[in-house]
């Protein structure tokens, strides 16, 4: 006894007869009379009384059909429950730190007004430890840096970033880690990527291996390069969050600094809560929003 078979039982009842049923189903005849019998054998019991083209339910047949009604409506249900027309359920988030200060705010607020069902859970990671958090299905999507590096996973682009290297106030202009005053650099732990890029542009400069000041925020980092502890590689949007933005020195990266951060999730995650994020995201070619901000040193 199955969904389909059910499916079938209960066709027959309500259309009061195989030939309706089977027109209901576009089946055959036969084969609905076929699939009603095996029902009945499958069963021991009788089913329906005949009497010539007319079926009526017996006893047993009324119970089952009561019963198919409440299956068959619970397994639609259940369809739903898996796979909603609507967003709604756990939406859990992995992201930057400056992603989820910068650009996801608004976003997240707009998404929840749209989607209240959807119970959205946020939690700030590096990129590596982002990705590894899909890896595991801790997260069900995250936003990371380019590049993925990972085949299996899907993405979708989702906002362009242009890094600068922040210093103290008054810094010389700095066009390679050479120009830098401290070998010292300030960043997030390994596997930040923005880390990663800050020690690339380092090494590109022919400097000596840096001493690397291991801090936790952004107001950390932006606090030591502007008292001269040493310099880091930052978005800019992070420092348009700032009413009252520390004396420091920016420095362009040019096309190096460059960066488009990703949504990534595994494809075993997609759901209607997901898919309404994907949809939620700016357009693919939305021109990047930077706040203005002073002039490099």
């Amino acid at each position: 006894m199955d969904l389909a078979t059910l499916e079938i039982f209960r066709t027959v009842v309500e259309a009061g007869g195989v030939t309706r049923a089977a027109e209901r189903l576009h089946r055959v005849q036969s084969n609905v009379t076929t699939r009603i019998r095996q029902l009945e054998e499958s069963l021991g019991v009788e089913l329906f009384l005949r009497d010539g083209k007319r079926m009526v339910l017996t006893p047993a047949g009324q119970t089952l059909f009561d019963y198919a009604c409440r299956m068959l409506r619970l397994a639609e249900e259940a369809r739903h429950a898996v796979l909603p027309s609507r967003p709604h359920g756990r939406l859990r988030i992995a992201s930057m730190e400056s992603t989820a200060a910068s650009r996801l705010p608004a976003m997240l607020a707009a998404y929840h007004q749209a989607w209240p069902d959807v119970q959205l859970e946020l939690v700030t990671l590096p990129t590596r430890q982002a990705m590894e958090a899909l890896e595991r299905f801790e997260a069900d999507c995250a936003f990371v840096a380019e590049p993925l590096g990972n085949p299996v996973l899907a993405s979708r682009p989702a906002f362009e970033e242009e890094l600068v290297v922040i210093a103290r106030a008054g810094h010389r202009p700095i066009r390679s880690a050479a120009d830098l005053e401290t070998g010292t650099l300030l960043g997030f732990e390994p596997g930040c990527n923005y880390r990663a890029r800050l020690e690339a542009w380092h090494a590109a400069g022919g400097g000596s291996p840096p001493r690397v000041l291991e801090l936790n925020s952004y107001h950390a980092i932006v606090a030591c390069a502007a008292a001269g502890i040493g310099a880091a590689i930052v978005p800019r949007s992070v420092l348009g969050l700032y009413r009252d933005l520390p004396a420091i020195s920016l420095h362009s990266l040019g096309e190096a600094g460059r960066v488009c951060t990703l949504l990534a999730w595994h494809p075993a995650m997609a759901s209607a809560a997901l898919e309404a994020l994907v949809q939620a995201l700016p357009p693919p070619d939305a021109p990047a929003s930077n706040p203005p901000l002073p002039a490099a040193a």
